[in-house]
C-alpha cells in the first residue's frame, strides 16, 4: 500500500513538473524535487518516472479549439490542398487527353491551315503601312514644337516669362487646330485598316494579329498627341509653375526637344501605350534572358495550337448543332466542358504575352519598367482584376480618360462608364472585325463588367478573408464560365452561320424549301 501511495506521489508531482517544464521561462532549478537543489539530478529523475508512468500524461493541459475554426489563433496552410488540387487537375486533364484521343484521334494537321496568300500579303501591308501614322503625328507635332519655339521667344522679347493673352489665343487656336488633325489622323488610322481586315483578310488570326496591331497604334497616337499637349502648355507657362509640376524624370529630355524621330520611334516600340519624353532604362541587353522568353513565347504558341486544334475545336463543332436547335441543358453542358480549355488556353495565353513576349521586348529596348501585370489572380473582385491583369491599358485609360474626366468635374461613376464604354469599342473592334460580326457580343460583355463591378466592390472594401474569397470566386466563376468560354461559343457559331457549315446547311435547307 506504501508502494502505491508512493508511486502515486512521485508520478502526481512528475506530472507537475513536466507541465512546468513544458511552461515558457519555467526551468528545473525553478522548483526543486523532495528537497533537492541539483537541476541534473531533477531533470534525471522526471526522465525516468515519465518513462515509468506514461499512461498518466496530461495530454488535454489547456482550452484549444480546432484548427479550421473562425476562433483559431493562427490560420493554417493550406500547401497541401493546393497539391491535391494540382494532381486532381493533372489526372482529370489526362484522362480528357485519352477521352479525346479515342474518340476522336489525332487531329493535327501541319497543311490543313487556310492562310490564304492574299490574306498573308495584306496583312504584312497594314503591319509596315499603320505605324506611318505615328509618324504623321510626328509631323503635326514637329510644327507644333516650331510655332511654341517662336512663342516663347516673343513672350521672352517682350521681358514676360509666359505669353501674352493674344499670344496665347492664338496658340489655343492653332492646338484646336493641331487637335483637329491628330483626331482626324487616329480616326482615319483605326477606320481605314479596320475597313481593309474586315472585307480583305479573310483568316480570323491574321485578321486578330493585324487588327490588334492597329488598336495598339491608334492608342499611342493619341497618347503622343495628349502628352505632347501638356509638356507644350507647361513649356509656354513657366511663370505659373506649370514646368515644376512635371515629374522630375522629364527634365532628363525636357519639351521640345523630345520631339525627335528617335524618340517616337524608341516609343512606337517600347511595350507600353503610354508615352513619356523619357522612361527609365536598364543598363545593358541580356541577350541569354532574350532568347529564353522568345523560346517561352514559341512553345506556348505551339501549346495553344495544339490545344485549340485537338481540344477546343472537337467541343465548338459539337455545340454547333446544339445551338441551332436551342438545347439548352446541352449547351450549358459544351459551355462546362468549354470553360475547362479555354480557361488552360487563355492562361497560356497570358503568360506568352504580357511575361515571355513582353519582358522579351522590354529587354531588347532596355525598357525598364516590366509591370506588365500584377496578382489579379488574388483579386477580390472584377473591379480589382481590370486595374492588375492588363496594367499597359489600365495605364492609358486611366492617365488619358478616367483622370481628364474626373478633373473637368465628372464623378468617379460617370468616369467608370465612359472608361469602359471606350474599351467596350475597342474590343468588339478586336474580336468583331476579324470575325466578320459586329454583334454587340464583346461590347455588352464589357458593359456587364460594371455592374459586376459594382457588386464585388462590396467584398473589396470588407476586412477579413471570407470577404475576399466570396469575391475572388465571384470573379473566377464569372470569369471561367460565363465570360470567355461564352463569347467563344457565340462568335463561332456566327462565324460558322456566315462562312461555314452552318451556312451550308442553311443553304440548303432554303434550296429545299424552294424545291
Amino acid at each position: 500500500m506504501g508502494e502505491i501511495d508512493s508511486a502515486t506521489t512521485t508520478s502526481v508531482e512528475t506530472s507537475a513538473d513536466a507541465a512546468a517544464l513544458r511552461r515558457p521561462g519555467s526551468t528545473a532549478e525553478s522548483k526543486p524535487v523532495n528537497g533537492g537543489t541539483n537541476g541534473s539530478v531533477n531533470i534525471e529523475k522526471k526522465t525516468f518516472a515519465i518513462k515509468k508512468y506514461r499512461h498518466v500524461t496530461a495530454i488535454h493541459s489547456q482550452s484549444r479549439p480546432s484548427t479550421l475554426s473562425h476562433d483559431a489563433g493562427t490560420t493554417p496552410s493550406f500547401l497541401g490542398f493546393r497539391n491535391l488540387m494540382v494532381i486532381v487537375l493533372v489526372v482529370g486533364n489526362l484522362r480528357l487527353i485519352i477521352e479525346n484521343m479515342q474518340k476522336y484521334g489525332n487531329l493535327i494537321c501541319l497543311t490543313c491551315h487556310d492562310f490564304r496568300q492574299k490574306d498573308v500579303i495584306v496583312g504584312f501591308l497594314l503591319y509596315v503601312l499603320v505605324p506611318c501614322h505615328l509618324f504623321i503625328a510626328y509631323s503635326f507635332e514637329w510644327y507644333a514644337a516650331k510655332q511654341a519655339r517662336i512663342s516663347r521667344a516673343q513672350s521672352s522679347r517682350g521681358g514676360s516669362s509666359s505669353p501674352t493673352e493674344d499670344q496665347q489665343a492664338k496658340f489655343e487656336k492653332k492646338w484646336q487646330s493641331i487637335r483637329g488633325a491628330h483626331l482626324f489622323n487616329a480616326t482615319l488610322a483605326l477606320a481605314v485598316h479596320s475597313w481593309v481586315v474586315y472585307f480583305h483578310i479573310h483568316h480570323p488570326l491574321i485578321g486578330t494579329i493585324t487588327e490588334l496591331h492597329v488598336i495598339i497604334v491608334y492608342m499611342k497616337v493619341i497618347s503622343y498627341a495628349l502628352t505632347n499637349r501638356d509638356l507644350r502648355h507647361a513649356y509656354l507657362h513657366p511663370i505659373k509653375g506649370e514646368l515644376a509640376s512635371l515629374p522630375e524624370l522629364y527634365t532628363q529630355c525636357p519639351y521640345p526637344q523630345n520631339i525627335t524621330m528617335g524618340n517616337l520611334t524608341y516609343f512606337w516600340w517600347a511595350p507600353t501605350l503610354v508615352y513619356q519624353p523619357v522612361y527609365p532604362r536598364s543598363e545593358n541587353i541580356r541577350w541569354l534572358f532574350v532568347i529564353k522568353r522568345l523560346s517561352e513565347t514559341v512553345c506556348l504558341s505551339v501549346f495553344i495550337w495544339f490545344c485549340s486544334a485537338q481540344y477546343a475545336a472537337p467541343v465548338l463543332w459539337n455545340s454547333l448543332d446544339k445551338i441551332d436547335h436551342l438545347d439548352l441543358v446541352s449547351i450549358v453542358e459544351r459551355l462546362l466542358k468549354l470553360s475547362t480549355i479555354s480557361l488552360v488556353i487563355w492562361l497560356a495565353g497570358f503568360f506568352a504575352l504580357f511575361q515571355s513576349s513582353l519582358n522579351a521586348l522590354a529587354e531588347i529596348m532596355r525598357f525598364g519598367d516590366r509591370s506588365f501585370y500584377d496578382d489579379w489572380w488574388n483579386s477580390a473582385g472584377l473591379g480589382d482584376y481590370w486595374r492588375l491583369w492588363n496594367k499597359p491599358v489600365y495605364q492609358f485609360m486611366k492617365r488619358h480618360i478616367f483622370t481628364p474626366l474626373l478633373g473637368r468635374g465628372w464623378s468617379m461613376q460617370s468616369a467608370s462608364i465612359a472608361v469602359f464604354f471606350v474599351s467596350a469599342v475597342l474590343h468588339e473592334l478586336l474580336v468583331g472585325i476579324p470575325t466578320k460580326n459586329i454583334i454587340g457580343v464583346a461590347f455588352l460583355g464589357m458593359i456587364v463588367q460594371i455592374p459586376l463591378i459594382w457588386i464585388t466592390r462590396v467584398f473589396e472594401k470588407m476586412k477579413g478573408p471570407n470577404s475576399r474569397l466570396i469575391g475572388n470566386c465571384i470573379f473566377w466563376v464569372s470569369f471561367t464560365i460565363l465570360g470567355q468560354p461564352f463569347a467563344a461559343l457565340i462568335y463561332f457559331y456566327a462565324w460558322q452561320a456566315k462562312y461555314g457549315s452552318v451556312a451550308k446547311k442553311m443553304a440548303m435547307n432554303q434550296q429545299t424549301l424552294l424545291n
